[in-house]
């Protein structure tokens, strides 16, 4: 990951709207569009863009969702059908030079005025299939394992795209987002990254939960 090559290329809000999916109304805030302009990133949300379902999106460790530009290139191939303007899958920031593998979970950047603190990966719910109009893509999206990641607000302050995104310090435990996403989907054995995981402050306490649960019944 080269300081000099991190951008942010698009920044895309949007909020909650009701949609009829396979016969029934869902609430969702997955349709977001970029936006002109600088733009207010809270504690919570940026301004003009809210969560529909609050037990399972937002809050302070998932204020703000990342999506590498990167990826868009490989969705167009996979789904030739379709039109994958950014914010397509639901991301608040398309950034550029910031990949799952390159990424630790606890790295700290400054993006604008705002600084942020890397999360957790994104897990797809069913509502990224009410985006694509298609149930597959939660598979698609899993096995790809381009799921992008979550951002905690440190201090407020505006951003607007095309701002370069500073590291400010990598994270020593040496945790990748794509390491948590294998763990969680794909090598869920691996004992000695359960151990490490379980440990991580940065991570999100519910994904420790669940590492923990997971480690206590490998070694039962």
């Amino acid at each position: 990951m080269r300081s000099d090559q991190l951008k942010l290329i698009s920044v895309n809000v949007g909020l909650p709207r009701e949609v009829n999916w396979n016969g029934t109304t869902i609430t969702t805030g997955i349709f977001k569009e970029p936006v002109d302009g600088p733009v207010m990133l809270r504690t919570l949300n940026l301004d003009g863009d809210r969560q529909a379902d609050l037990s399972v999106h937002g809050g302070v460790s998932k204020a703000a969702y990342a999506y590498p530009a990167e990826h868009y290139e490989y969705w167009e191939k996979e789904l030739p059908d379709l039109t994958l303007p950014y914010g397509m899958f639901g991301e608040n920031f398309s950034t550029e030079g910031l990949l799952e593998g390159s990424v630790n979970v606890g790295d700290r950047f400054r993006v604008g005025e705002a600084e942020l603190m890397v999360t957790e990966p994104r897990m797809p719910c069913y509502k990224l299939g009410i985006k694509f109009g298609r149930a597959d893509i939660l598979k698609k999206f899993l096995a790809s394992r381009r799921t992008g990641f979550y951002f905690a607000v440190l201090k407020e302050g505006q951003v607007k795209a095309g701002d370069s995104i500073e590291l400010l310090s990598r994270d020593a435990n040496d945790i990748a987002i794509a390491d948590v996403t294998r763990l969680y989907a794909f090598e869920k054995d691996d004992l000695e990254m359960l151990q490490r995981v379980v440990k991580h402050e940065a991570l999100s306490e519910s994904w420790r939960d669940y590492f923990q649960h997971h480690l206590e019944k490998l070694t039962q």
